[in-house]
Order: C-alpha cells, then sequence, then structure tokens
C-alpha cells in the first residue's frame, strides 16, 4: 500500500500562508490583517482554480478540544460580523478594507490559545455528488500548483487522490466508483479529514488515484462536509 505522506504538502501551505496568531497580552484574539494577508494569497493566485476554493479556518490545537458550538467574530470600530463555522471549522472570509485599515481582532468565543487558525484549500463540492474522475484528478492538480506556488519545497510531492469527509453522525456515508457497468463502494474509515487537523471526528473516504482508472465517475449519496487533496 502506498505512503501517504500529504502532511509534507499541506505543511508547504502552512508556512506560506501562515497560521494567524494570536494576539494582545492574554493572547485573546488574532489579527485581521494577519488573516486577511494569508488569505488574499489565493486570491491573488492567477493559475487555475475553478476547481479548487479557499476557507479560513479553526482547528483545534490537540485532540480533545472540540469546534461543536464555536464561534468567530469579526470585532473593529466600523466593522462588527458574525463568521458562522461550518463543521470542519471553517468560514468564507471576507476580504474588507476597513477591517484592514482598522486592524479589527478576530475574536473566538473560547481561548484562542487551543485553536490554529490558517487558509484552507479544499476541492470544490458538487451539489449533484458526481464528480467525474477526470476531474477530481484536475482539481488535486490545481492544489498542487498552489502549493507549489506557496512554496517550493511542494515540488517534491505529488497527487494521489482525495479524501471526502463526512460527519461522524448520521447516516453512513457512500461513496462509489463506477466504470461503465461496474461499481465499487469504497470503504469508511474514521479519523481526520486533514492530515494536520487534530480534530479526528469525522468519517473520511479515500479515493485513491493509483488504484483507479483515468475515466469512470465517482458517486457520492450525501454531500461530504469537505473534500481534501492528498499528496505523496
Amino acid at each position: 500500500m502506498a505512503r501517504f505522506r500529504h502532511f509534507t504538502a499541506l505543511i508547504a501551505l502552512l508556512l506560506a500562508a501562515g497560521v494567524v496568531a494570536a494576539q494582545g497580552q492574554d493572547g485573546g484574539w488574532a489579527s485581521y490583517r494577519d488573516a486577511y494577508r494569508a488569505m488574499v494569497v489565493f486570491e491573488k493566485y492567477g493559475k487555475p482554480k475553478h476547481l479548487i476554493q479557499s476557507h479560513f479556518q479553526v482547528m483545534p490545537r490537540e485532540k480533545g478540544v472540540t469546534v461543536d458550538g464555536l464561534r468567530l467574530s469579526l470585532q473593529g470600530k466600523s466593522t462588527q460580523l458574525n463568521l458562522p463555522l461550518d463543521a470542519t471549522g471553517r468560514t468564507v472570509f471576507p476580504l474588507l478594507k476597513a477591517a484592514y485599515d482598522e486592524n479589527a481582532a478576530l475574536v473566538l468565543n473560547r481561548q484562542i490559545g487551543q485553536y490554529v487558525l490558517r487558509p484552507r484549500v479544499t476541492v470544490v463540492v458538487r451539489p449533484d455528488g458526481v464528480y467525474e474522475a477526470a476531474e477530481l484528478r484536475a482539481a488535486c492538480a490545481q492544489a498542487l500548483e498552489f502549493a507549489r506556488y506557496a512554496d517550493a519545497s511542494a515540488r517534491s510531492v505529488s497527487c494521489a487522490g482525495v479524501r471526502f469527509g463526512f460527519a461522524r453522525k448520521g447516516a453512513a456515508p457512500v461513496v462509489r466508483v463506477r466504470n461503465g457497468e461496474s461499481a465499487q463502494v469504497l470503504p469508511v474509515v474514521e479519523g481526520a479529514i486533514f492530515a494536520d487537523d487534530a480534530d479526528d471526528g469525522f468519517r473520511t473516504v479515500l479515493y485513491k488515484f493509483g488504484d483507479a482508472p483515468a475515466r469512470g465517475q465517482v458517486l457520492t449519496q450525501e454531500a461530504p462536509l469537505a473534500i481534501a487533496a492528498v499528496f505523496e
């Protein structure tokens, strides 16, 4: 079995886009300006990126810390916004000049030192649940190109697959690979969606390119929370 070392490539994104550090004497808030600088890297990226997306993520620093009930807000002199987090701790990040100029604060309703704040690039989820195999390969390639743009150390890795992430509770996820008349159900395992995320409270399905034909489709019965590109 191939050993998946996509953690290395994810670190490249982490270093280039930057973890947003806690600020203040007690580390009770994070700088919107720092977060803006990290997030705008993807916005200014000029190569194809229509199959991938970038969110701002709040993720646990250690296992046992949860994002359930976690709330993120932007607080400044002229800006007051709630930034809803999904089950993976991600939110759409607003690029606001006024908040940048006054360096508004990103505030959590919990001790911010328990969490890491950072950009997160993922594959776009299709509402119909039908993914062409070639499109998933192209999406992973776009994510890898961005990783290489962000940090040259990512040039040593290549695309190996994608990981579909689902909530632990609810109906069991079903992900099938269809090639012509045949179909195969991929195994479901519990774990983290992202290799550098301490939150392993998800059910995941790994679609490996090396084990699959270049053509065909991947079908999801329900929409995943996120799809992560896997590098090795």
